[in-house]
């Protein structure tokens, strides 16, 4: 595949270059997708927003809410004449929107504080937050600003606010940026460091424009690309990158163009697949947790993952092709000679300090990230929401507000959903339930039902008396639900509990329960990939228990920073809290498939050297040799891609960039730069010892390209290679 591209490459060119154009043209005709909101099938607050949007039809359950808070100047209270005819007034305004489905009064709802300093007026939309135009954003921030101008401080928190918040770019700017440092330094050349990220790039485009063409018709949303984005934008960089570093050192052995693009296709493009495809079951594998939103994020990014494999192996040895000479060194290009890399190096002396020193380097790799991973074992999940944003926005000093004023648990209160179709008495086992669950201990109040037209459905709030993140309000909710079976035997209505804080909740203890089954799933299918390419029994597993380690070591960095606080001033964290119900899965899936690139690409390389007659020691610093400096600089790139967000005001970003740049950190230069040498060196030859019966059943795959070099042999290279390219 690599001979045929680089011989036809004008063909390739122009395949690529036309299914870009196509799929191009198809986003730009493709209508936008719809918001379906969040969806979590088999948790008790999804069958109660479900039961809402049934019985209440009109009111959308998942609609975005704007909570506006009025706080009166020093010792003034906000129910003074002056004070309350502006709040009135706004209030009025508020509900003036287009999209806004109502706008609740806060002296007709009573949402007034005891002291009377603080109020809140409720602002409900019809459409989700993703789905409200810029003039209602901005209509409701021409309200607030009307209110403040009567002297009042009014902040706003709320859905509505949110949009499509996120990172505008400046993080991808930066990675992509560094990327090209890290890539002229590893090669010398600016053909050679430009190359993977044009190829990247272009693979990047392919893959973006397919999601938003489909986007109609699989129901994705706006956000199920961004995972296609960034690791698209990663393994594109790192799959060409290792076929150039290839490419040129076949040429080094004196490899004609064409030649040399053959090999290095058949060598790391064959090791690209197969780490391709140990990425591909990690993101196919977030289907195991059950969460919709989840499956399609995964699945398109394993589809930019395929087309990053495909770039790989075709448009990069096209290229290749262009200009043959342009992505070697300056030298060899003004000398006409090139240099073979046989030579000593860093990877070499720095394999052969572990050969000499293999128990110290694996005891520390392994109890240094031991200790780093034992504050995993507190991890807390949840869902962060405006406590943990900086005090400059407002959202931030709306929370602080309401929670000064009302205390903190209005901030979250629960939705409770009783079901009273089939009772005698609809609006008395309502009643019933509203006081039986108000006199629960840690239940500040409890609001009036409000029924559905049919009159057998009610809605209430309930109020605790701690904040949504707060352990003992997930223990209020357990026993409220607890407590179900006896209220729902003496009404004989049925009630669930749902709301914000409740299926942030639910989600934590849904995430939490899918983490192993999906740790099991994703790492047995690649432990049997691993264990065809590399015919070892004991290298898959190695490779798999090197992973968890590093990954729970990245937990509980994410945990002392996030969670404890210890050093979150560092990185601009002001709140510490929960950490994000649905980033150990995010972790995990990207980490493991970045992961076992790094391991096919170091260890087949070891590999190929032990097949072709090395000894074990020999093998590794042979493999370190030729792939530590690309190993390092392809990990240098993710982390400083995945370290770009942690500059991002968004707390969450903040955690995901910090737990991801630190995962690719240990696992790149503690498990595979350390761990890994040391490991092979104890073991020696048992390394690469597999049974016989297991040999036999296995198929054969061929990964490290041992057959392309039997032919080779009889061929002696050219006495004197230079610089021209092959006529073909």
């Amino acid at each position: 595949m690599g001979r045929l591209a680089f011989r036809r490459r004008w063909y390739v060119a122009l395949v690529w270059a036309a299914v870009l154009a196509a799929v191009g043209l198809g986003a730009l005709k493709a209508p936008g997708a719809a918001d379906e909101g969040f969806s979590m099938p088999g948790i008790e607050s999804q069958k109660a927003f479900d039961l809402m949007e049934q019985r209440f039809p009109g009111a959308t359950a998942d609609g975005a809410t704007a909570r506006v808070v009025f706080i009166a100047p020093g010792g003034e209270k906000v129910t003074a004449a002056e004070n309350k005819q502006a709040i009135e007034k706004a209030v009025t305004g508020l509900g003036d929107g287009t999209q806004v489905a109502s706008a609740v009064d806060p002296f007709r709802a009573k949402t007034v504080s005891k002291d009377g300093s603080t109020a809140f007026a409720t602002v409900t939309y019809k459409v989700g937050a993703d789905d409200l135009t810029d003039a209602s954003r901005a209509h409701l921030e021409r309200a607030i600003d009307q209110a403040r101008d009567s002297g009042l401080t009014v902040e706003a928190g709320g859905t509505a606010l949110a949009g499509n918040a996120g990172p505008g770019g400046t993080a991808e700017v930066i990675g992509v940026a560094i990327a090209a440092v890290v890539l002229l330094i590893t090669f010398g050349s600016l053909a050679a460091a430009g190359l993977p990220l044009l190829t990247a790039l272009i693979g990047v485009g392919v893959s973006m424009a397919t999601i938003l063409t489909l986007s109609q018709a699989l129901g994705l949303s706006t956000t199920t690309g961004t995972l296609a984005m960034m690791l698209g934008l990663a393994v594109g960089i790192d799959y060409a990158l290792f076929v150039v570093s290839r490419y040129r050192e076949e040429r080094a052995k004196g490899r004609a163009p064409q030649e040399a693009a053959g090999l290095a296709a058949g060598t790391a493009g064959s090791a690209v697949v197969f780490a391709g495809l140990t990425v591909v079951i990690a993101l196919a594998g977030l289907a195991v947790v059950g969460i919709p939103m989840l499956t399609k994020m995964g699945l398109a990014a394993a589809g930019a993952v395929v087309v990053a494999v495909l770039i790989a192996l075709t448009l990069v040895p096209a290229f290749l092709g262009f200009w043959p000479n342009a992505v070697l060194t300056r030298r060899a290009r003004k000398s006409g000679r090139i240099e073979g890399s046989d030579g000593d190096n860093g990877g070499s002396r720095w394999a052969r300090f572990v050969l000499r020193r293999p128990i110290p380097v694996l005891l520390l790799g392994v109890v240094g990230l031991g200790a780093l991973a034992l504050p995993a074992a507190g991890l807390q999940l949840g869902m962060p929401g405006d406590e943990a944003k900086p005090v400059s926005t407002t959202e931030r000093r709306a929370y602080d507000a309401l929670a000064e004023g009302f205390g903190p648990g209005f901030n979250g209160p629960l939705t409770v959903v009783v079901d009273g179709r089939g009772v005698t008495d609809p609006k008395g086992a309502a009643d019933e339930i509203a006081r039986e669950i108000g006199s629960t201990k840690g239940v500040v109040s409890v609001s009036p039902a409000r029924f559905n037209d049919a009159g057998d459905t009610a809605v209430f709030s309930v109020v605790p008396s701690t904040a949504p993140t707060d352990e003992k309000t997930k223990n209020l909710v357990t026993t409220i639900r607890g407590e179900r079976p006896g209220i729902e035997s003496a009404t004989g209505a049925s009630f669930e509990v749902t709301g914000t804080t409740a299926m942030n909740i639910d989600i934590a203890q849904k995430v939490q329960a899918a983490l192993v089954p999906y740790l099991t799933v994703v790492v047995g299918l690649a432990v049997v990939l691993l264990l065809v390419v590399f015919r070892s029994l004991l290298v898959p597993l190695k490779a798999a228990l090197g992973f968890l380690l590093s990954v729970l070591a990245s937990f509980g960095a994410v945990v002392v920073v996030f969670q404890q606080g210890h050093g979150a001033e560092l990185f601009g964290v002001e709140q510490t809290g929960p950490i994000m119900s649905l980033m150990p899965i995010f972790q995990v899936g990207i980490v493991f498939g970045l992961a076992m690139d790094y391991e096919v690409f170091l260890v087949s390389r070891m590999r190929e050297a032990y097949v072709h007659g090395e000894s074990p020691a020999q093998a590794v610093t042979s493999g370190f040799r030729h792939s530590a400096r690309v190993v390092v600089a392809a990990a240098l790139i993710m982390v400083a891609v995945f370290a770009g967000f942690i500059g991002e005001s968004d707390s969450m970003i903040k955690m995901i960039g910090f737990g991801l740049a630190s995962a690719v950190l240990f696992d790149a230069f503690v498990v595979r730069m350390a761990i890994v040498p040391a490991v092979l060196a104890l073991l020696g030859d048992k390394a690469w010892w597999l049974p016989k019966w297991l040999d036999r059943a296995l198929p054969r795959v061929d990964v490290e390209g041992e057959a392309l070099s039997r032919p080779e042999r009889e061929r002696a290279p050219d006495p004197a290679p230079d610089l021209e390219p092959a006529r073909t």
